[in-house]
């Protein structure tokens, strides 16, 4: 993904990281960390890029007339965020299926809308409805289901320190809310 910094803004992301740093006990002169304040600020500029995309724009660039599947899924996309609750990565997959409704949308897209959900301050469960809504709102699908797995670092690391967690949430609307056997056609789908 191509990304434009605003120089200004992570400059002075850079300074609080060398404030932070101080703070932790550390001296930002050290040779390990001279240049640490600005790399970490264009880390967390470029992984929190989602705030600068707009999801219905970056879907509206390939939306085609319908061409025929009753269901298209697209399975096991990466997704890397932040817990808003304590700024620590959480990191999974996304599997979204949806009914046309009169059009459709390039696969490539559904990996995008993903990423600008994702690469925003986030928890896993409002993540997983924005993107279910974002589809079907942009697509006016005739339904709309996500799953999303990850694991947390903030439960990994600190606090209850369960190595072995993950978490799952779902979401869907339209059809897959009215009807169970769509919603198990997904699931098996997945299984291939």
């Amino acid at each position: 993904m191509d990304i434009q910094y605003n120089e200004e803004v992570v400059s002075q992301i850079a300074e609080h990281f060398e404030s932070i740093l101080q703070l932790l006990g550390e001296d930002p002169q050290r040779e390990g960390l001279q240049k640490t304040p600005m790399r970490a600020a264009k880390a967390l500029y470029y992984a929190t890029n989602g705030y600068r995309m707009n999801p219905a724009e970056v879907m509206k660039q390939a939306i085609f007339e319908y061409a025929g599947s009753r269901l298209v899924v697209v399975k096991d996309i990466e997704i890397y965020s932040f817990c808003e609750h304590h700024i620590l990565p959480f990191f999974g997959k996304v599997s979204i299926g949806y009914i046309p409704n009169g059009n459709m949308i390039g696969l490539s897209k559904l990996a995008r809308v993903v990423d600008v959900f994702a690469r925003r301050l986030q928890v896993q469960e409002r993540l997983t409805a924005e993107i279910c809504k974002e589809v079907f709102d942009t697509l006016s699908a005739k339904g709309v289901i996500v799953v999303c797995s990850a694991q947390h670092l903030c439960m990994k690391m600190r606090g209850v320190e369960k190595q072995d967690s993950s978490t799952t949430t779902i979401d869907y609307l339209g059809a897959f809310a009215e009807d169970p056997d769509l919603r198990n056609q997904f699931f098996e789908s997945l299984k291939h």
